[in-house]
């Protein structure tokens, strides 16, 4: 979704299926991304990360030209 310091932000969240999304599918779990965030996120990786700085999702995206120093937000 566009917005964060370097124009676009990731978000996650619960929702379900729509015609047009991508769907992927890894152990058990259905990852939907709408065609329009495709072009952006196509060949990322996402992880579930547990360490000093905390827990969460960690996102590497190869279309990211630049982030933001927390890395939170991307430009494409």
């Amino acid at each position: 979704m566009g917005g964060g310091c370097s124009g676009f932000q990731y978000q996650l969240a619960f929702d379900a299926p729509k015609a047009k999304d991508q769907i992927t599918e890894f152990g058990g779990i259905k990852v939907l991304v709408d065609p329009k965030s495709f072009l952006y996120l196509n060949g990322a990786e996402i992880d579930f990360v547990d360490g000093l700085m905390g827990a969460g999702f960690s996102l590497k995206n190869p279309n990211a030209k630049g982030s933001c120093g927390c890395g939170q937000s991307f430009q494409a």
